[in-house]
């Protein structure tokens, strides 16, 4: 996938050719100082981000999708929101790879909503045309209520623990992939997501 960064609304003066010497850290701390460079307009920055996190971006969107050409898209989607919008990384909330794998399952999902919206109005007339069936619409209304519990509750966990449990549970990832997207040892992860089921287990009131 070649990606070219857009041109900002306004540039910066004098925009440096190359990155700021990185900190001599882990690829965590490179990922976010990187991170803060693509902020400032540095493309060399952004395209080093870019060629470290594209195959795992990637994935994620291709896994949720299932459509090559459709993945390959909201990748660059992905990408472009990035350019944009490195500013919003606060490494506060939680790690740089974590942002950027949280940014590509909501635009994976987004276009997975957008696609059973467009395949629901292309059928309406099928829907108009007969009865509607109440235990269908009361099963729809329920599971959506859940949905909107379940993501309350994964507000309340912490950065490292909804980073973790999302990729598990939302995106559909083994503990091993879990612990190789994040940069993480495999004992590290699975606590994560111990961790943050047994946090959602008590917000939602479930009893073990």
């Amino acid at each position: 996938m070649d990606l070219v960064p857009p041109p900002r609304e306004q540039d910066p003066p004098d925009a440096p050719t190359g990155s700021a010497r990185e900190p001599a850290h882990g690829g965590h701390d490179r990922l976010a100082h990187r991170l803060k460079q693509v902020a400032k307009g540095d493309e060399v920055a952004f395209a080093a981000v870019y060629d470290e996190t594209a195959p795992r971006l990637h994935g994620l969107v291709l896994r949720i999708l299932r459509n090559p050409a459709q993945s390959e898209e909201v990748t660059q989607e992905v990408y472009l929101e990035v350019w944009r919008r490195a500013s919003h990384f606060d490494p506060r909330r939680g790690s740089a790879i974590g942002w950027l794998l949280t940014m590509a399952h909501r635009r994976a999902i987004d276009r997975v909503r957008s696609s059973q919206a467009a395949a629901v109005r292309d059928d309406g007339w099928h829907a108009r045309s007969r009865e509607v069936d109440f235990d269908t619409t009361a099963e729809t209304a329920t599971a959506r209520i859940e949905a909107a519990r379940v993501r309350s509750a994964l507000d309340g966990l912490t950065a490292n623990q909804r980073e973790a449990v999302s990729l598990a549970y939302l995106g559909g990832y083994t503990h091993t992939e879990v612990a190789s997207l994040l940069d993480l040892p495999l004992g590290t992860a699975k606590t994560r997501i111990r961790d943050g089921l047994i946090r959602l287990r008590d917000q939602l009131g479930v009893t073990p």
